[in-house]
């Protein structure tokens, strides 16, 4: 058995780590790419718009002094899968970390009139992409020096509301999806997933706030939502040593709203 450090400082650090974070550019995602760079990791930001992702990544290198590299891709479409993890390990050589975090749900008036492209978009983007690039990285992670996948999935999956079934179908889907794979690229790497509830990123402001508010005080044992730095703590430590002996695990971060599996 290796002997490994419970010095805190050295359980979180990242340094000497590749992580690559898919919808990186905005939201947790951006939160993630700049907490893992101040932890000592080089990032590989991913986001279908890819002048958000040079915008970031020129903050990061400046921030940080870690090198940012932006790639623009939509997850939803399994060659644009394939080119990310091209340009990753062209430019590094090794992905040490994934964190599959690019979503989508868009709103619907009523569920037969659910089209089938919505439908299929949303679980490409959800589902599909986050299948390819685990695939692809988790095996490559598995024959080398090993790695963390994250998967960033949703209360929805065990609490769904009628506004978004098909999202939370395909984030059911990604809580599978951990499971399984955990168990498929054990024991070198390993694979967990985030399960967050309402988060005030850019997204929530196209919410009514105040009725959002007026919710939370009752639905909410936290009474409001999240602050979106409040993701890092839990993505630090599934990303770094910290959570060595932790694998197949759905971690939510929601403030208490949802009671299911978790």
């Amino acid at each position: 058995m290796t002997t490994k450090s419970h010095d805190p400082r050295e359980l979180f650090d990242l340094t000497g780590k590749v992580a690559l974070i898919t919808g990186g550019s905005r939201g947790l995602g951006r939160e993630m790419v700049l907490a893992f760079a101040q932890n000592g990791a080089d990032v590989v930001i991913a986001s279908r718009k890819i002048e958000n992702c040079e915008a970031l990544a020129a903050e990061v290198e400046e921030k940080t002094g870690r090198r940012a590299v932006p790639v623009g891709c939509h997850v939803g479409e399994w060659r644009q899968c394939d080119a990310l993890v091209d340009a990753a390990y062209e430019t590094f050589g090794r992905v040490d970390v994934l964190v599959n975090n690019a979503g989508m749900s868009p709103l619907y008036p009523s569920l037969p009139e659910v089209s089938e492209d919505l439908y299929d978009k949303v679980l490409a983007v959800n589902l599909k992409g986050p299948f390819r690039l685990s695939s692809v990285i988790g095996a490559r992670m598995a024959e080398g020096s090993g790695g963390s996948i994250i998967n960033v999935s949703s209360v929805a999956a065990v609490a769904p509301s009628p506004i978004e079934i098909p999202y939370a179908a395909a984030k059911a889907g990604l809580n599978n999806l951990t499971l399984g794979l955990a168990r498929t690229f054990a024991p070198r790497v390993r694979v967990n997933c985030l399960m967050p509830g309402p988060f005030l990123t850019d997204i929530s402001k196209a919410w009514n706030l105040e009725a959002f508010q007026k919710a939370a005080e009752t639905g909410i044992p936290l009474r409001r939502g999240g602050e979106p730095g409040e993701v890092v703590g839990a993505a630090l430590y599934l990303a770094s040593n910290a959570s060595s002996y932790t694998t197949g695990a759905v971690i939510k971060i929601d403030g208490g709203v949802a009671y299911g599996p978790g």
